[in-house]
């Protein structure tokens, strides 16, 4: 068994996505890989075949290393529900919600002995471990309770490399600057630096690297080249901000971002398809004439629903909709869809009861229990926007405390075959009478290839344009990216000195 660590010097450095490169390498060098991350603050989350919630940057390293998600592999998930508080998932569960100061003052050291026993299941199972970090090691403000940066690399024990990201400036100093500001012994167990995300020629680089090696004495083990549409889901919205810009499909889908927006991956193969634009649209930007308007999950429903009426954005959607655009909501989005959302016990917000856009004639109650389960549902004679598909094998996931009841007769989107193993008979979702809104619960519905061109051929015929006939694969797009990732990495990376590093652990 061999551990690695991947730290960084501050937030969206790249730490997922180098795990997830050196998972796939590891795995193509003939090991048997396994990411790690003790704690992960992230609205981007998984529910494994046993029904756990998971964060999903972990599922995309599992995916990379070729093995099966479990909640092992991140014990800890905080999902933020305010700008201060977070819900605290635990082994896959939720325990409650809880403030920042009463998580880091009372309640994360609580978890080490989980967060251990995890880390030791799978160093027990598998030749490699990568653990990633969180944030910076050197926020002297919370390294006493720290559970995810250096006190893991001690536990391990693990080599640590440091990554800079030297796009968005000053990689030198943060790199030199977090050093300087760890503890000695923590200073030790970082073996190496790696910079990411560089544009340009490596050779007016080089000084740069010899006074890091100089000034530091850790050698530079990478320098990893910024990467043009990876393919690989992100782990943070404000990776969103990457993506405002594209452009091109003949087909113009708009996705509202929400400020607590949660599994926005669940467009990422929308967005892949070549005759597709998904725009993320944010306060200040216009909405448009939209093909499609779709309402992605939110982890504070009642507060996203605030947000859109306080920026004109609800009152548009219900214009658009009666104008006959088509609308189709997600976990939290179909729940805005409804007449009312109501939150009696304050599960994830202060408000007890939201007046909703009114699309469907529908209310929704949160409840005390999450519910979260893999799933497989079938669709026959789906009625929106006339699509003619069927399919009893369609894939997903459901992750929602609310419970949607109708008020009057409606079209079930999917009926839902089959949760966590067990089989079942429930309808899932809605479809307006007039076929131009739909809802469901299912996250990762468009990761079904042949459901996703149906939908989009229909849009395209009311559009005018000719239906498409080609079909992509998302499972294989996924491994041809996590390939492509990993040959530049390889190509741009000291694997003998990062396998000498782990050796020496």
């Amino acid at each position: 068994m061999k551990t690695l660590m991947l730290q960084g010097t501050s937030s969206h450095v790249g730490k997922s996505i180098l795990t997830a490169a050196l998972c796939r390498i590891f795995r193509q060098d003939g090991f048997k890989v396994v990411p790690f991350k003790s704690q992960n603050m992230a609205l981007n989350s998984y529910v494994t075949k046993t029904g756990g919630e998971m964060g999903r940057a972990q599922v995309v390293q599992a995916e990379a290393a070729g093995v099966e998600p479990t909640v092992e592999m991140n014990p800890v998930l905080l999902k933020p529900t305010g700008n201060s508080s977070s819900q605290v998932i635990v082994l896959g569960k939720p325990v409650g919600n809880m403030s920042a100061r009463e998580y880091h003052n009372g309640h994360s050291l609580k978890l080490l002995t989980v967060i251990e026993e995890c880390l030791r299941k799978l160093q027990r199972e598998f030749d490699i471990v990568v653990i990633e970090g969180a944030g910076s090691p050197a926020e002297v403000n919370l390294k006493a309770y720290d559970i995810v940066n250096m006190r893991m690399a001690k536990l391990a024990p693990a080599p640590v490399l440091l990554i800079a990201d030297i796009d968005r400036g000053g990689a030198l100093a943060s790199v030199v600057g977090t050093l300087e500001l760890l503890e000695p012994e923590e200073r030790d167990l970082v073996k190496g630096i790696i910079i990411n995300k560089f544009r340009g020629d490596i050779k007016l680089l080089e000084p740069a690297l010899e006074f890091l090696a100089q000034r530091t004495g850790k050698p530079v083990v990478g320098v990893i080249p910024h990467i043009e549409r990876l393919g690989i889901e992100d782990e943070d919205s404000v990776s969103l901000d990457d993506r405002r810009g594209e452009s091109g499909g003949e087909l113009d889908i708009v996705v509202l971002t929400t400020p607590r927006i949660s599994n926005f991956t669940d467009f990422d193969s929308l967005a892949n398809e070549d005759d597709v634009t998904v725009r993320y649209v944010r306060q200040g930007d216009t909405m448009g004439q939209p093909d499609l308007i779709i309402l992605p999950g939110s982890k504070n429903t009642t507060g996203d629903l605030q947000y859109l009426k306080e920026t004109g954005y609800a009152g548009e959607i219900v214009a658009l909709a009666a104008a006959g655009t088509p609308v189709i909501g997600i976990c939290g989005g179909y729940q805005m869809l409804g007449r009312k959302i109501c939150d009696p016990g304050h599960s994830e917000s202060d408000l007890e009861e939201v007046e909703a856009l009114g699309l469907f004639d529908a209310v929704t109650v949160f409840a005390a229990d999450k519910v979260t389960h893999q799933v497989t549902a079938a669709c026959a004679g789906n009625s929106f926007l006339g699509i003619d598909f069927s399919a009893d094998d369609l894939t997903g996931y459901e992750i929602h405390m609310g419970r949607t009841e109708f008020s009057s007769p409606v079209q079930s989107a999917f009926n839902i075959t089959c949760r966590s193993g067990e089989p079942t008979a429930r309808d899932d979702g809605g479809i307006s009478p007039d076929g131009l809104v739909m809802g469901t619960y299912i996250h990762g519905i468009f990761d079904n290839d042949e459901f996703r061109r149906a939908v989009i051929n229909a849009i395209r015929k009311r559009k005018g344009l000719a239906p498409l006939t080609t079909v992509g694969n998302t499972k294989l797009r996924k491994e041809d990216s996590y390939d492509r990732l990993a040959d530049i990495v390889r190509k741009n990376m000291d694997m003998e000195l990062v396998y000498r590093l782990m050796a020496d652990q």
